[in-house]
């Protein structure tokens, strides 16, 4: 059950409390690195992504000044094509994202917490309740981008995009940490990304 629906949009974040780290794995070579390595090249993919959902965002912002201006564009072809990419955008990588937490959620996670130590099992547990955390902001990303494909206002699109950059930055870290506290363990020990 996802307990965090009624949370405010800026407590949505992974920056609770502190994480724990991973010591460095005196055994790891640059051949169990580049293995882990694999996982940011996924991640780049993923951030790449919702860069363009950004784009499409700013490209929206710059044309509109006002919930006038931005209801009266709808008339605008360039801009309804920006609604309805940022919209498939949005549904796009809102699944692609939450597959990609689910493999590691029911693979590659339950493998390197069966394989770790006690520190690695930290990790790997807090990256679980992160998870929570950017499911929660994809579940709103995706509301406010509909609404916009509905009807377009200035409250509508400010919604969006607070959502949009909540998640934005919300990823980064995420991505961050799992990157550098995973990417010796996933070569030493053998996992595949």
């Amino acid at each position: 059950m996802n307990t965090l629906h009624d949370t405010p949009l800026a407590d949505l974040t992974v920056e609770f409390g502190t994480r724990p780290e991973m010591s460095a794995l005196p055994e790891a070579t640059e051949q169990d690195r580049r293995m882990g390595r694999r996982l940011a090249a996924i991640h780049r993919m993923h951030l790449n992504d919702v860069g363009r959902i950004g784009i499409v965002l700013d490209r929206i912002e710059a044309d509109e000044a006002s919930g006038e201006d931005l209801s009266a564009a709808l008339l605008s072809a360039s801009f309804a094509q920006n609604v309805r990419q940022f919209g498939s955008l949005c549904g796009r990588e809102c699944k692609v994202l939450t597959f990609h937490h689910d493999a590691e959620e029911y693979s590659l996670f339950p493998e390197l917490a069966g394989k770790g130590n006690d520190a690695l099992r930290a990790v790997v547990a807090r990256l679980v309740e992160e998870h929570k955390v950017v499911h929660e902001l994809l579940i709103r990303l995706e509301r406010a981008a509909m609404a916009l494909m509905f009807e377009v206002d200035a409250e509508k699109f400010n919604e969006a995009r607070a959502v949009f950059r909540q998640l934005e930055s919300v990823v980064h870290s995420h991505f961050g940490y799992e990157e550098t506290q995973l990417e010796e363990a996933i070569g030493v020990l053998g996992v595949g990304v």
